[in-house]
């Protein structure tokens, strides 16, 4: 089996998968860009298969492997997993299966990083929210917002519809795992927003975040991107909704404004 055919192993807890070259990261600007636009965009233009277009070596099998696993996104949540095939796959590209193999191992792979990519954007979330010094209520809303994008985006239907099942046990475990550290860490910051008094205080954190994700997961089954709400104004309905956003009826914060730490 030549490089191009290999299996990425399963990501585990840590950071998101980050680019190598910067060739990587221009790849993965197409599909950052599929998650950011699915949240305005009315309709949603077919991808633009890169077979049939000019670019470095490097640069081509990434755009292409990227390209695979956002038409196959749009394809689950149009025709289901099970319905869809990777003929299915390699006409909305306009190549032969075999193409794909160089790119993918088959449907399950292509499954598994689909819900990779959807999970990453959260955590990118989480990620973004560490690096600020604002208080905790601002730093959930920037997770809620990602997570939102997320959900609304073309991988949304797989990260909420399709079925873990469908996956090996390493590649569940992997998800399980992604998804848990998400978990981890929206308890945290509601957590932290009781602490420093951003957030009213909440008797069980875990039920809340819970609470939180159940709804933003519910997104994948009524929200249509253009036809209302943008997922940001989603998300900021949803903190609202559980007194997680303006706090009106918190106690003054006791943040310093200079870090994460309460002040004495």
């Amino acid at each position: 089996m030549n490089d191009d055919a290999r299996v990425r192993s399963p990501q585990g807890r840590g950071r998101p998968e980050q680019p190598a070259t910067v060739e990587r990261r221009d790849s993965r600007s197409m599909v950052r860009g599929a998650i950011r636009d699915r949240g305005s965009a009315a309709t949603v233009a077919p991808v633009e298969s890169p077979w049939q277009q000019e670019r470095g070596r490097a640069e081509q099998r990434a755009i292409k492997r990227d390209a695979v696993i956002l038409t196959a996104a749009r394809a689950f949540r149009e025709r289901g997993y099970h319905n869809t095939s990777l003929d299915d796959i390699a006409a909305r590209l306009s190549v032969t299966k075999p193409t794909l193999y160089h790119y993918v191992t088959g449907k399950e792979q292509i499954l598994f990083e689909c819900f990779r990519t959807g999970l990453d954007q959260i955590r990118a979330g989480l990620l973004e929210a560490d690096a600020t010094d604002a208080p905790a209520r601002e730093r959930l809303a920037i997770v809620v917002r990602h997570y939102a994008a997320a959900i609304a985006s073309d991988f949304g239907w797989c990260m909420v519809r399709a079925e873990d099942q469908d996956l090996s046990p390493d590649m569940g475990a992997a998800i399980k795992s992604l998804k848990s550290e998400i978990d981890q860490g929206l308890r945290r910051l509601i957590r932290a927003g009781a602490s420093d008094g951003s957030i009213p205080a909440v008797k069980d954190p875990k039920l809340a975040a819970f609470a939180l994700a159940g709804a933003l997961n519910w997104m994948g089954h009524w929200y249509r991107p253009g036809r209302g709400l943008t997922s940001d104004q989603v998300a900021d309905g949803f903190l609202d909704l559980f007194d997680l956003g303006a706090a009106a009826n918190a106690r003054p914060p006791r943040y310093n404004g200079r870090s994460k730490r309460l002040s004495r």
